[in-house]
């Protein structure tokens, strides 16, 4: 039987989620839709991202926001959820933490609430429904700036 060891790999590189120092990125996803959240977390997970947290409200996002501070990286939001959407969310998370990186997530048709979000100070923007590739692509350019 051949091990993966003894095989060369062509496309060896670094996962996406890990730090300089060997650490991996801590990820709080704030989504309503267990679908979405569960969707983005495997898709963080598989490039060695740690999702630390997963919450459905953006009220919720704002407390687990507080208790894992400062050992948060980035958070993902969506922006149209129960008790409390994401951009009042983001409001307040950022009021607490002006150097919060917060990608918003939404649906396609939402441009206008998009562009508050980015105003306010989201790093980014992803839509759904979610594309690996795009998922990476944003988040990896949010974290390296």
């Amino acid at each position: 039987m051949i091990a993966k060891s003894d095989m060369p790999s062509i496309n060896e590189k670094e996962p996406d989620g890990i730090k300089p120092d060997g650490t991996p990125y801590r990820v709080l996803i704030i989504d309503d839709s267990m679908f979405i959240a569960k969707q983005l977390g495997q898709i963080l997970t598989s490039e060695g991202f740690e999702v630390v947290a997963a919450v459905t409200d953006g009220l919720q996002g704002i407390e687990k926001y507080k208790e894992l501070y400062p050992n948060i990286d980035l958070v993902t939001m969506d922006i149209t959820m129960p008790v409390m959407d994401g951009v009042s969310a983001l409001e307040k998370i950022l009021e607490f933490d002006k150097n919060a990186v917060v990608i918003m997530v939404s649906a396609l048709g939402k441009e206008d609430v998009v562009k508050k979000s980015l105003l306010l100070g989201a790093k980014s923007y992803i839509v759904k429904p979610l594309d690996r590739k795009k998922v990476l692509e944003r988040v990896v350019s949010v974290l390296k700036k």
